[in-house]
């Protein structure tokens, strides 16, 4: 192209993230402060060539076709992309853009951080301490599962789940993954294949979520599974809410056949299942395995580039489709 693109940007961006839009594109973004409706987000796009918005703007088929001819691209500020009705878009003729590769070492972190607080109650501790009722160490205080040396099971071994994966030398742990595929040796990097979620259950002392949200795995980590997970077994989901069953997963932590979960992510997030907000066995986070800066701004940088690659003729890697 000989003119600039239009860009608008629908997310609410820290400034430093909205900074790199503004300033390489001089891009129109969304100032409410606060999520966009659809209908609203379609009328700001009016006469835009490129959208960036995130998993919080749903773009269902019928919202794709009420988009403005303009739009040409639609970049998604995230890995996952079942927000976006990807058929549809293409359909359409609309370019999409993610995020891959750039947020994975703050997921992973944030994946350990989940297993972690969960494993060792940390929000039964915490509340001991802020309210004042904790009556001094006991032997019996608080005992936890314990992390070194345990088997570590991941469903997804993608980049995230391949940095977890490498976290887990560290605590000596045994590294088993399910895939849809088996990896290279190289990939694997001593991790032990199952071809089955069933299999990996059964050797995951923790069990971590860190495959794509689709179809096909919406409500994979069910009662059945869970039943399969050794005694004591710990779940962290740093996914995508709906790839548990949320009622099984609730039963298992109240009956004891799981014995915490480290979620960061929920199903219809932030109406999550209410038990969550009450049951101690549950260290949840708000969604914000990404949420550095430096992973922000890495997420912002490749946005651009595609968008800059993409309104010069080249083919960014980073296209979904």
């Amino acid at each position: 192209m000989n003119t600039q693109p239009k860009i608008y940007v629908a997310c609410n961006f820290p400034q430093e993230v909205l900074a790199l839009f503004t300033n390489q594109f001089n891009a129109a973004y969304n100032d409410t402060g606060r999520v966009l409706r659809t209908d609203e987000l379609i009328d700001y796009a009016q006469d835009a060539d490129a959208i960036v918005l995130t998993a919080t703007d749903p773009l269902d088929r019928a919202a794709v076709e009420r988009l403005p001819a303009s739009v040409k691209v639609v970049c998604t500020y995230s890995v996952g992309n079942n927000h976006l009705d990807l058929d549809a878009l293409q359909a359409k003729g609309i370019a999409v853009f993610s995020t891959p590769g750039v947020l994975d070492e703050a997921c992973a972190d944030a994946a350990w951080l989940l297993m972690l607080g969960a494993a060792r109650r940390v929000i039964e501790g915490i509340d001991l301490v802020r309210e004042g009722t904790w009556q001094g160490w006991s032997p019996r205080q608080l005992i936890g599962r314990e992390v070194w040396g345990s088997r570590l099971g991941i469903l997804g071994m993608g980049r995230i789940g391949r940095a977890i994966g490498r976290r887990a030398r560290g605590f000596d742990m045994t590294v088993h993954y399910h895939n849809r595929n088996r990896l290279s040796a190289e990939l694997e990097s001593g991790a032990q294949y199952h071809a089955s979620l069933e299999s990996l259950a059964q050797e995951s002392d923790f069990l971590c979520i860190a495959c794509p949200a689709s179809p096909s795995t919406q409500g994979l980590i069910n009662k059945q599974i869970l039943q399969r997970l050794p005694p004591n077994a710990v779940v962290c989901n740093i996914s995508r809410g709906d790839i548990v069953c949320d009622e099984d997963l609730v039963q298992a932590l109240t009956t004891g056949v799981v014995a915490a979960a480290g979620l960061d992510v929920f199903a219809g997030e932030p109406d999550i299942h209410p038990a969550y907000r009450q049951l101690p066995n549950v260290f949840g986070l708000p969604h914000i395995g990404s949420s550095t800066l430096r992973t922000r701004l890495a997420m912002g940088e490749l946005l651009c580039s595609s968008l800059t690659a993409h309104f010069s003729g080249a083919i960014p890697e980073n296209r979904i489709r």
